[in-house]
C-alpha cells in the first residue's frame, strides 16, 4: 500500500497575512471569530507589518513606546482592516499615478536649420549616428559637446502615465520579508520565499537539524517554484530593462530570474538539502504541480519529508500591463461601469474579485506558500502535529484548442477524479455531505461560466445535491502560481475554526452561471471543525494546465492511521505529539510578539568531496547520522540476465 502523505507543517504570506497558526485564514473570517481569537489575529498582523511587539518590559509600539496590549489593538484594528487584503494599490512597489515609460517623438530644427544641442562625452554614442556633426563646446568648462544634425532625430521621451487598474492583493501594509534577513538585492519573490519557507519550517515543531538526523539526505525532496519569473528590478526585470534605461546588467539579474529559483534558496540556504529538487511551472496551477510531485515521492516510498511550495511576486507594472491589455484584470472603468459610477467616482477596491457573479475581471495578488509533508509512518514516529492529508493530486491538459487562453475539457477529467479518489477515502456519504470545494474563482466572467458547469456536471455525476462551492482570490486575490497555496492554507483553517469563508464581495449569482446541485457560499459556512470529511481544491490554468486536488481532514486522516498502525501506535503518538505541540505554540506565540526565526544560512556549513566517505554499499557524509544507500532495487530485473 503507498504512503500518505500528512501535511506536518505549513507556513507563509498573502494579503491575509502570515499562514502559521491560521492567521491568514483568520482574517479573512474575521467578523465570525470570538473577541479573543480576533484581537490575536489583529496582534499576528500588528506584529508582521512592525506596528506592535513585544519587549522585556511589555508590549511596545512602533516606535518603541510601551502600549497597552487591549488598547493598542483597537486603536490599530482599523488601520489593519484597511491594510490587509485586496485594496488600493500602495506605492511601496511602484507609483500607480506616476509609472515611467518611454514615448517616441521625431525632433527637428527650427526653419529648416540643423538641429544642435550639447551633450557630454560621456554620454556621446559610438559608433556615432549618420549625419551628425560633433565639435568641442570650448566654452564649457564641463567638456561638452556640440552636435549638429541636419536631418530629423529620433528619441525616447521620459514620461508617466496613470495605471488603469488600481487595487492588488498586496502583501500587508508595512511587510517587508527583506528586513528580515540579508536580503542583499535579492528579488521579492525570493524575500519572500525565505520568510513563507521559514514560517513553514518553524510551524513543525520539530528542528529542521534534528530531522536530517533522523532521515537519509537522499530521502528529502524539494519542490518549488513560481510561474512568471522574478520580474522585478533585481530578477529579470531589470535584465531586459536596464541596457534601455542607460544602466548596466548586474551578475545576479538573470540567475536570480530563474522560475527554480525558490527551490534553489531553500535547498541552499534555508535546509542544505541533498535530496530530489524540483520545480514544476503550470501558470495557475503550478503549487497542485509541485504538490503532485512531492506526494508521488512519498506514495512511492522513495522519499519521507517534502518540502512544496510556490513563491509569486507579479505586482510590477509589466504584468499589470499585459493582463490588462489582454482584457483579463478588473480594471477601474469595468468597477465603475459594473457599479454605475461616474468617471471621476472612486471604485469599491475591496469588492474588485466578484467570482460567479457579474464581474468584469480578476484582480492579482502576491504569495508565497509552502507546506511540509511527511509520509504516515514518519509522523507518527516524531508526534508531528497532523493539519490533514494530501489524498491525490490529479493534472489534465485540454486537448486541441482553438485560443490557448481558452477553456478545454482537461478540467473534467481532473475534478472528476479527484471527486472518485475522495469518494474511495470518504464513501459515498461523505463525499455527498461532508466534502466542499475550494474553486478556481477568477472572477473573470469566462471562468464563472465554464468552471460553473465543470462543478455542476460533477456534482451531478455523482449524486451530490447541493456542493457547497467557495472561493477565496475576493480575499487575497489572484497570486498566479501560489493560488491553490491560498486555497489550500484556507482549506486548512477551517479545520482549525470549522468555518468555510464566504464570497464576500458578491450579493448574486450571475444568470450565466450553471448552479443545479451546487450550492454557492455568499456567506461564511459554519461547519464545524469536524463538519467536513475532505475538500477539493480546484486549479485552471492558462494553457490549459488544469489541477484538482483532493484533500483529506484531520479527524479522517488519524482514523486511517488508526487502522494502519494500531491503537498502541496512535497512543505513543499522541505522547509524542504533546510536546510538539507545545513547540508550535511557542513559534506563534514568538511571531505575535514580533520575533520571526526566519531562517537564512549563507555559506554555512559548505560541504566538499572531502565531507564524504563513499563504497560500492553507501555515503557516508561527516555530522550526519543515516546513511545514502546504494543497494538499489533493479526495477527491471526480469529483463536482465
Amino acid at each position: 500500500m503507498a504512503n500518505l502523505p500528512v501535511i506536518a507543517g505549513f507556513g507563509g504570506v498573502n494579503a491575509a497575512g502570515r499562514s502559521s497558526g491560521h492567521h491568514g485564514y483568520r482574517r479573512m473570517v474575521i467578523e465570525s471569530l470570538s473577541d479573543k481569537l480576533a484581537n490575536e489575529t489583529w496582534a499576528s498582523l500588528a506584529s508582521l507589518t512592525g506596528k506592535l511587539r513585544k519587549s522585556d518590559n511589555g508590549w511596545v509600539d512602533a516606535e518603541g513606546q510601551a502600549v497597552d496590549l487591549t488598547r493598542h489593538i483597537a486603536a490599530l484594528q482599523p488601520i489593519l482592516e484597511q491594510g490587509s487584503l485586496i485594496r488600493q494599490l500602495e506605492d511601496n512597489l511602484f507609483e500607480p499615478a506616476r509609472i515611467p515609460f518611454h514615448s517616441r517623438a521625431r525632433l527637428k530644427g527650427i526653419d529648416d536649420q540643423p538641429l544642435e544641442f550639447e551633450l557630454s562625452k560621456k554620454h556621446l554614442p559610438s559608433p556615432l549616428p549618420k549625419g551628425w556633426v560633433v565639435s568641442e563646446a570650448s566654452s564649457d568648462p564641463r567638456h561638452k559637446l556640440r552636435v549638429s544634425v541636419a536631418s530629423d532625430v529620433d528619441v525616447l521621451l521620459h514620461s508617466h502615465r496613470e495605471a488603469s487598474v488600481n487595487c492588488a492583493g498586496q502583501l500587508p501594509s508595512g511587510f517587508d520579508p527583506a528586513v528580515l534577513y540579508p536580503s542583499r538585492n535579492h528579488p521579492r519573490a525570493l524575500q519572500m520565499t525565505v520568510f513563507g519557507a521559514s514560517d513553514a519550517i518553524n510551524s513543525l515543531g520539530i528542528d529542521w537539524e534534528t530531522l536530517k538526523q533522523r532521515v537519509a539526505p537522499d530521502q528529502f525532496s524539494v519542490y518549488a517554484s513560481n510561474c512568471m519569473g522574478q520580474l522585478d528590478y533585481n530578477g529579470f526585470g531589470g535584465l531586459l530593462q536596464a541596457r534601455l534605461l542607460g544602466k548596466k546588467v548586474t551578475s545576479k539579474q538573470l540567475p536570480l530570474g530563474f522560475t527554480e529559483m525558490p527551490a534553489d534558496f531553500l535547498n541552499a540556504y534555508l535546509l542544505g538539502n541533498l535530496g530530489t529538487t524540483g520545480a514544476n511551472v503550470a501558470a495557475c496551477a503550478t503549487f497542485l504541480y509541485n504538490l503532485r510531485l512531492g506526494i508521488r515521492d512519498i506514495q512511492n516510498g522513495t522519499q519521507r519529508v517534502v518540502v512544496v511550495g510556490t513563491s509569486e511576486a507579479c505586482l510590477v507594472p509589466e504584468v499589470f500591463d499585459g493582463f490588462d491589455t489582454m482584457g483579463a484584470l478588473a480594471d477601474d472603468a469595468g468597477l465603475r461601469e459594473l457599479d454605475g459610477l461616474g468617471a471621476g467616482e472612486l471604485p469599491d477596491y475591496r469588492r474588485a474579485c466578484r467570482p460567479f457573479s457579474y464581474n468584469t475581471g480578476f484582480t492579482l495578488g502576491e504569495s508565497a506558500q509552502f507546506v511540509v509533508l511527511m509520509d504516515d509512518a514518519l509522523a507518527l514516529e516524531l508526534g508531528a502535529n497532523i493539519y490533514g492529508a494530501v489524498n491525490e493530486v490529479f493534472v489534465s491538459a485540454d486537448g486541441y484548442k482553438k485560443s490557448i487562453a481558452g477553456p478545454g475539457l482537461g478540467n473534467y477529467f481532473t475534478m472528476a477524479k479527484a471527486a472518485a479518489a475522495t469518494r474511495n477515502i470518504v464513501g459515498d456519504q461523505g463525499l455527498r455531505q461532508r466534502s466542499y470545494v475550494h474553486s478556481h474563482g477568477t472572477g473573470t466572467p469566462q471562468n464563472r461560466t465554464t468552471e460553473s458547469h465543470i462543478l455542476s456536471a460533477i456534482a451531478r455525476t455523482f449524486g451530490i445535491e447541493n456542493w457547497p462551492i467557495t472561493a477565496i482570490k475576493p480575499y487575497v486575490g489572484h497570486s498566479i502560481a501560489s493560488a491553490s497555496g491560498d486555497q489550500l492554507m484556507a482549506s486548512l483553517g477551517t479545520w482549525d475554526q470549522g468555518i468555510i469563508p464566504g464570497i464576500f464581495t458578491i450579493n448574486e449569482i450571475a444568470d450565466d452561471v450553471h448552479t443545479q446541485n451546487l450550492d454557492f457560499l455568499m456567506q461564511h459556512r459554519e461547519v464545524g471543525n469536524r463538519g467536513m470529511d475532505a475538500v477539493i481544491i480546484n486549479s485552471k490554468g492558462f494553457g490549459g494546465n488544469n489541477a484538482s486536488a483532493s484533500i483529506l481532514a484531520p479527524h479522517i486522516v488519524e482514523k486511517m492511521l488508526g487502522k494502519r498502525h494500531g491503537s498502541a501506535a496512535m497512543k505513543k503518538y499522541q505522547e509524542r505529539n504533546e510536546s510538539i505541540s507545545e513547540q508550535i505554540a511557542e513559534h506563534d506565540r514568538l511571531a505575535i510578539a514580533g520575533i520571526n526565526d526566519t531562517i537564512y544560512k549563507f555559506d554555512h556549513n559548505v560541504l566538499g568531496g572531502d565531507a564524504l566517505e563513499i563504497n560500492h554499499e553507501q555515503i557516508r557524509i561527516n555530522d550526519i547520522e543515516p546513511v545514502v544507500s546504494l543497494s538499489l532495487q533493479n526495477n527491471y530485473s526480469d529483463m536482465c540476465d
